[in-house]
């Protein structure tokens, strides 16, 4: 296997990456790019792809630039962020539980975090939006904390158990949210429904900056996250010997999780199945150390969800579709592609 090796300060401080895991996040970055460049300039006030371009470096035309600066480029930056976040959410999930289906939508912690976030809005309407993101941590932290008292935290053996359990408890909490929207008053209810739809349509500036900040946490947390999340690939009884603390480790990882699934969940809502695609398609792309899956992870899910968004803002012009149903459309049948792949493997 070719391996690219970067020196830092002195030959003893090296990283070592595989061609083709270089390969795969050159791409992603492009991709990435083009997907800004192209939310920029698609829409109902099309702006060309020279004066996106301007706009981006404030030497575009006034209409180019309120379009451009003022309307697009929060959203597409938030949908890159916050799909980032969700694909590295499910990361940490499925490497801390030895789960690959678990997702933080599917096994009920954006419920969860989704739940404590319309409680706050129809029970506490004069609340800050500022409350928001603590709130979606506790509700998806303690969905989270349910599921391993139920399956036990010991992970790995019960695949179908633990995905069943998050499902049932993301059930429960859908018809809790219902319930709530029907208590509501009208006005909060209609904006919840457009919050649980996985939007990024009202987006803007203040949101940017939450993401921006969530994401930060993120590389602080991937960087130390990648030795436990090695160790835990090999068995909970290896990784004790190697002197890891399992149960401390996968907690940590756990909290790290469900931190950055409620960050995203806050701020565009759930957005279905980016937590899940993520982790499984940047596996595909290169098979890697943690590391570098989880930078991997993080730049598919951006990709994923900011496509979402475009081609629901884009496709059925003017009405406008949800990122959060466009990736729940394309997402369903990948996960019965990955559930029939899983019974297959674990009938082998």
């Amino acid at each position: 296997m070719t391996v690219l090796r970067f020196s830092c300060l002195d030959r003893r401080v090296a990283l070592e990456i595989p061609a083709r895991g270089a390969a795969a996040l050159a791409a992603l970055g492009a991709a990435i790019l083009a997907l800004l460049l192209a939310s920029l300039s698609f829409g109902s006030a099309a702006v060309g792809l020279t004066e996106a371009l301007s706009a981006l470096f404030g030497a575009a035309s006034e209409r180019a630039d309120l379009v451009a600066t003022e309307f697009r480029l929060p959203r597409v930056l938030t949908a890159l962020m916050a799909g980032g976040l969700l694909a590295l959410s499910g990361a940490l999930l499925q490497g801390s539980t030895l789960n690959p289906l678990a997702d933080p939508a599917l096994v009920g912690v954006s419920q969860g975090a989704g739940l404590a976030v319309i409680s706050l809005t129809v029970l506490l309407p004069a609340a800050p939006d500022a409350w928001r993101a603590p709130a979606a941590f506790g509700g998806g932290l303690a969905v989270a904390a349910a599921i391993l008292l139920i399956t036990g935290a010991r992970a790995g053996g019960a695949q179908t158990r633990f995905l069943l359990t998050g499902v049932g408890l993301a059930a429960f909490l859908t018809a809790m949210t219902t319930a709530l929207l029907t208590y509501g008053q009208i006005s909060e209810a209609h904006e919840a429904l457009g919050w649980l739809a996985g939007s990024v349509r009202s987006a803007g500036w203040d949101e940017v900056r939450l993401c921006a900040l969530a994401t930060g946490a993120a590389v602080l947390v991937a960087i130390p996250a990648a030795r436990p999340l090695a160790a835990l690939r090999l068995g909970d009884d290896l990784a004790a010997s190697l002197g890891h603390r399992v149960a401390h480790a996968r907690t940590a990882l756990l909290i790290a999780s469900v931190g950055l699934a409620a960050a995203s969940v806050s701020v565009v809502g759930p957005v279905t199945f980016v937590g899940l695609l993520g982790p499984h398609a940047a596996r595909r792309l290169a098979r890697s150390g943690p590391g570098l899956h989880l930078a991997l992870s993080w730049s598919v899910g951006a990709c994923l969800t900011a496509a979402a968004d475009l081609a629901g803002r884009t496709a059925f012009g003017p009405v406008q579709i949800p990122a959060g149903l466009v990736t729940a459309l394309v997402g369903a049948p990948c996960f019965a592609l990955l559930m029939i792949g899983s019974h297959r493997t674990e009938a082998a």
